[in-house]
């Protein structure tokens, strides 16, 4: 059962090492270019981010390497702005 739990906190320890490696040139770069709020964001902001981008590093790599702009969000309100239906 210890050889287990080992693997589990190495894996863990790897995936954690390679967001915060993936999360210096993303928050200095690579936030501005998926969502361009995030541009002008301050010192402040780029610290608060830095956990985040860690955990959630596969999922920002794929949006920043497609260059994807922001989602755009999908409510029946906008449907209902844009002549859609449901």
């Amino acid at each position: 059962m210890l050889t287990v739990a080992t693997w589990l906190v190495n894996i863990l320890a790897v995936y954690a090492g390679v967001g915060l490696l993936f999360a210096i040139p993303f928050v200095a770069k690579g936030a501005g270019k998926i969502d361009p709020s995030a541009a002008s964001g301050t010192l402040g902001f780029r610290l608060l981010i830095i956990p985040g981008t860690v955990a959630f590093w596969p999922i920002l790599a794929r949006r920043w390497l497609a260059a994807e702009g922001p989602p755009e969000e999908c409510n029946p309100h906008r449907m209902a702005a844009r002549g859609e239906k449901r």
